[in-house]
């Protein structure tokens, strides 16, 4: 295996905990700083099989119970649009998709910093939309936990309810849009051997993060979490624009 895999493999183990943690999920952090290193569209495919099996981790270690109602009306919406965003990376030309990913997540993390999710009302029309703008953005970038978070966020729900409701829609999310990725053939047969890592990786990370969220200050850590994230999107972004 060649070893840039083993530096995808960490960087997957450190987005999970941070993920688990910081309730946005690990693809916010993971899917920027794969990128730097793998091709894009593999980062795609691998993050979504990966995804499948870090979202069961959660389902079971946060069972306190999950918001049936919710998931339906954020989850529904986010699986078919999912689809549609998983669809067009094939349509899409590559740099485009990840210039799109680069300055969507910047605007993410200066939404997320400035608290303006938090005028989120709790309504059903919020969930579908929701549901629609993190699914589609999940298919087409790679990430939507951001948007879900917003929204789950201001219903204020218990932190193990709202990291279990928000894995069982990502469950669903997730596994639709791995089936796109692969028959598109962004996760081909030679990649299986990656399968029994990503679910190590995926149980020992959400442990962990679990683990570290019993005594970790969750409300500063998510600005850390933001900062890091704000200043790959940026540096790759320049990048971009350098090429």
């Amino acid at each position: 295996m060649d070893k840039g895999y083993y530096l995808f493999f960490l960087l997957a183990l450190l987005a999970e905990i941070i993920g688990t943690i910081s309730g946005f999920g690990s693809s916010i952090l993971f899917v920027p700083l794969a990128s730097i290193f793998i091709n894009f569209k593999l980062v795609l495919g691998i993050t979504a099989v990966f995804h499948v099996f870090s979202n069961l981790s959660k389902i079971f270690l946060f069972q306190k119970g999950i918001n049936r109602n919710i998931a339906l009306k954020l989850g529904i919406p986010a699986v078919l649009f999912v689809i549609l965003g998983a669809y067009l990376t094939s349509v899409i030309p590559l740099k485009e998709i990840e210039l799109s990913m680069n300055l969507i997540i910047l605007g993410l993390t200066i939404l997320l910093i400035s608290g303006a999710g938090k005028k989120i009302k709790q309504t059903n029309f919020n969930l579908y939309t929701g549901g629609v703008i993190s699914g589609f953005m999940a298919g087409l970038i790679g990430t939507g936990g951001a948007i879900r978070g917003i929204t789950l966020a201001a219903f204020g729900l218990e932190k193990d309810i709202f990291i279990a409701t928000s894995a069982l829609i990502d469950l669903g999310v997730d596994s639709s849009r791995a089936v796109v990725y692969i028959l598109q053939g962004y996760f081909q047969q030679e990649h299986i051997v990656f399968i029994p890592f990503l679910i190590i990786i995926a149980i020992l990370g959400s442990y962990l993060g679990k683990k570290v969220l019993a005594y970790l200050p969750e409300k500063y850590f998510h600005y850390v979490v933001l900062g890091v994230i704000g200043t790959i999107t940026i540096l790759q972004t320049i990048q971009y624009f350098r090429t």
